[in-house]
């Protein structure tokens, strides 16, 4: 089985950052998120979250949230999204990730979702409202299928950040600020102290996200971790954009300046 994820250890290893990119699947429809993903994957993303639309994003900020009310009005489905990967694995090897709440997976039954994420092309799963100790209710499906269930730790994780650390799969969320997602001017967050508990427990990279907007705080922040994740900023441009085209333009433009910024250029 084709692992899509080993790149990311390999560019930990090699001392690259990776970037990872967050969009909602759907918003502002599937087909502006097909072009949306191959302008980020062409712009420098090293592995791509696409948003399953849900009602009650809990971990979610304004931003993202907006953009979910707008793909649920084109009735976005899971298995629609399903075949928006099949139809981006045609000619696109990076990997992709959904992000998704775990009500919507218990509703689409775990056995098969897992399944079909192997079938279509999707290499991991993040579920933001599953507590890691209680992964055990789909890891074994998960497991089966070779699919990683991205773990999460915040600086409020304490003593359980070893251990989540320890059995992390692909790569590990490290959220960078308490809250809800979103575009953020600076961070309160001691990220030496809270990354380094990291490092000790995991060989598996680790990226921090939530609040990470622009290539300045992605200077400032790359150091600490090996990649950054950004969403909210680039749901904005397509909030922002008037036309798709432009929506593509945009979001590859952040992307490029993320890319570069992690580049050291």
């Amino acid at each position: 089985m084709v692992n899509r994820m080993d790149i990311l250890q390999r560019k930990k290893e090699s001392g690259q950052k990776a970037l990872v990119t967050f969009i909602t699947a759907g918003d502002p429809t599937l087909e502006a998120t097909y072009e949306l993903v191959h302008a980020m994957a062409q712009s420098g993303a090293d592995l791509i979250e696409l948003g399953i639309p849900f009602s009650d994003p809990v971990a979610e900020g304004p931003v993202i949230q907006r953009a979910n009310v707008r793909a649920l009005k084109h009735n976005i489905s899971i298995d629609m999204v399903f075949d928006l990967v099949a139809r981006l694995r045609v000619n696109l090897e990076i990997p992709l990730v959904f992000l998704m709440y775990a009500n919507s997976l218990f509703h689409y039954g775990a056995e098969a979702f897992f399944k079909k994420c192997r079938q279509y092309g999707v290499d991991g799963v993040i579920l933001p409202d599953l507590p890691y100790e209680e992964q055990q209710e789909f890891l074994p499906y998960a497991e089966k299928e070779g699919i990683a269930i991205i773990s999460l730790v915040s600086p409020l994780s304490g003593s359980r950040i070893g251990p989540i650390a320890a059995h992390a799969k692909g790569f590990l969320y490290c959220v960078s600020s308490l809250g809800v997602t979103g575009i953020r001017t600076g961070f309160d967050t001691d990220f030496e102290s809270f990354m380094k508990e990291v490092g000790n427990s995991t060989h598996i990279p680790a990226y921090l996200g939530f609040g990470i907007a622009t290539p300045e705080q992605a200077r400032q922040l790359m150091d600490y971790c090996d990649g950054i994740i950004v969403g909210s900023a680039l749901v904005k441009q397509i909030e922002e954009s008037r036309t798709i085209d432009e929506a593509v333009e945009s979001v590859a433009h952040l992307t490029r300046s993320l890319r570069r910024a992690l580049d050291g250029e």
